[in-house]
């Protein structure tokens, strides 16, 4: 288990240096789009064998807080445990971006499959994730509010590294959530944005059951975009379910 952690310290600290390079890649002065968005999402693991299982969430994502939709985005995938606190994912995923120009009508289609090592532990107290993700996704080109026939492809790592602290010996009350992701990305097209995404979390997991769950709290969001010296910076409530049912039984 003490390799396995050392891995995933050493992932990180590649992708933040990554994280660093990318945005230095552009020479123009650094413009940064800062807006408030609202994410909400059910996600759920089922396992129906001591080794198999499957995920499968849905998530809306909002701006301006929640006056404008921004993407429907849908997962699933096979889940296998090496370990009760070691496993692995194959799946795919389908998002649809919201047109972001005036009267637009097309919704832009991105296709996933990704796979995924996800390791959960104790320290003391605390409940530590490290998840790792590989997704390839192909991104529908839109101009002029049409689909051109093409797609931009991308090969996306994310690495989160998640910590859950209880406030209280009583388990059914809140504990505090601190998580941050790191998202880099290649590809043909992909020139000055190699770092993609940085995202932040902190909030406050409650359970409402043993199988049901949710977080709420402030995602920060911070996005090149493809010029490499534009960024969005998203100000973002998030409410997350988490439905865990053990069909084993």
């Amino acid at each position: 288990m003490k390799k396995q952690i050392r891995f995933f310290i050493t992932v990180f600290i590649i992708l933040s240096y990554l994280n660093q390079v990318g945005a230095q890649t552009a020479i123009t002065s650094k413009q940064v789009n800062k807006q408030s968005q609202a994410w909400l999402s059910i996600n759920s693991t089922i396992r129906f064998s001591k080794k198999w299982g499957m995920v499968a969430d849905a998530h809306y994502k909002s701006t301006d807080f929640m006056a404008k939709p921004s993407f429907y985005f849908l997962r699933t995938g096979v889940n296998y445990w090496l370990k009760d606190n070691i496993s692995f994912t194959l799946g795919i995923a389908k998002l649809w971006s919201v047109p972001t120009t005036a009267n637009g009508q097309h919704y832009a289609v991105e296709n996933r499959i990704y796979q995924q090592i996800q390791i959960a532990t104790k320290l003391g107290k605390m409940n530590i994730l490290n998840r790792l993700r590989n997704e390839q996704r192909w991104q529908e080109k839109i101009v002029n509010d049409q689909f051109t026939g093409e797609y931009k492809f991308t090969d996306r790592i994310r690495y989160l590294f998640s910590i859950a602290t209880p406030f209280f010996k009583n388990p059914h009350y809140p504990s505090l959530v601190l998580s941050d992701e790191i998202l880099i990305q290649m590809g043909k097209e992909v020139v000055y944005n190699t770092f993609d995404q940085n995202r932040f979390f902190i909030g406050l997991r409650q359970p409402i059951n043993h199988n049901l769950s949710f977080d709420i709290g402030y995602m920060e969001v911070f996005q090149q975009k493809a010029r490499g010296y534009q960024y969005d910076k998203n100000q973002t409530l998030r409410l997350f379910f988490y439905y865990t049912p053990d069909c084993r039984k």
